[in-house]
């Protein structure tokens, strides 16, 4: 086992899996915070793109997601996500970053439903009560609503990230050598092996996602709204 870890690099290839779901699940929660705000926005405007932003991208495959960013942005568009040309490692730099860019874009969707759905769990009487001493649509939401459905949605956001963590073995699609990119060859190159290469990739990703969900499940209850 050790030695087909070593051969292959496989440490390496789940450090730049964790790496996609870092990257990945920050600005995830930042677009899917901001999507959540528009979608319960007064703005009429603003809550027709949240849905529709919401709709196309939750039921798009994540992997036509990710082939189409690569396809439009870096062959069609030319667009180099401020990756050196220059650098030797140009491709891969700019494969990671759009690798990160089609994650966000498909994740978020699920932190914005799972934050709009701790907003909703906020008495309606807290906002009525904030907008009545003068606080603005914004002002209510940072201040006052935000903050409590964040702790009532600790536990979906830990699935949420749980499945971001499986997510990232699509972009081996386009040429991001992560964990399933690896997997891939040593399928075909070691298939005396296939048990071991398997369990290998079985226990790694354990080792990711079941640390996180113990966590953040322990925070959400600490963090839980008493009602």
């Amino acid at each position: 086992m050790f030695d087909l870890i070593e051969k292959y690099n496989v440490l390496d290839a789940f450090w730049l899996t964790i790496k996609l779901t870092f990257y990945a699940a920050i600005l995830s929660l930042i677009w899917g915070t901001i999507l959540a705000g528009m979608r319960v926005s007064p703005v009429p405007a603003m809550r027709a793109f949240g849905t529709l932003y919401v709709n196309l991208f939750r039921n798009t495959p994540l992997t036509l997601i990710l082939v189409a960013t690569s396809i439009v942005l870096k062959n069609t568009l030319g667009v180099t996500m401020f990756a050196d040309e220059q650098s030797q490692d140009f491709f891969a730099i700019l494969d990671f970053r759009l690798a990160i860019l089609g994650l966000t874009a498909y994740t978020a969707t699920f932190v914005c439903e799972s934050i709009r759905s701790g907003i909703n769990t906020v008495p309606v009487g807290q906002a009525e009560a904030a907008r009545a001493l003068g606080l603005s649509f914004a002002q209510v939401l940072r201040i006052i609503v935000l903050p409590q459905a964040f702790r009532s949605v600790v536990g979906p956001l830990a699935s949420v990230l749980i499945a971001l963590t499986k997510n990232t073995t699509v972009a081996t699609a386009i040429g991001v050598a992560e964990a399933a990119g690896i997997l891939r060859a040593m399928i075909e190159f070691e298939s005396d092996r296939i048990m071991v290469v398997f369990l290998i990739f079985a226990l790694g990703f354990v080792i990711l996602t079941l640390p996180t969900g113990l966590i953040l499940g322990q925070v959400a209850k600490k963090v839980a709204v008493k009602r």
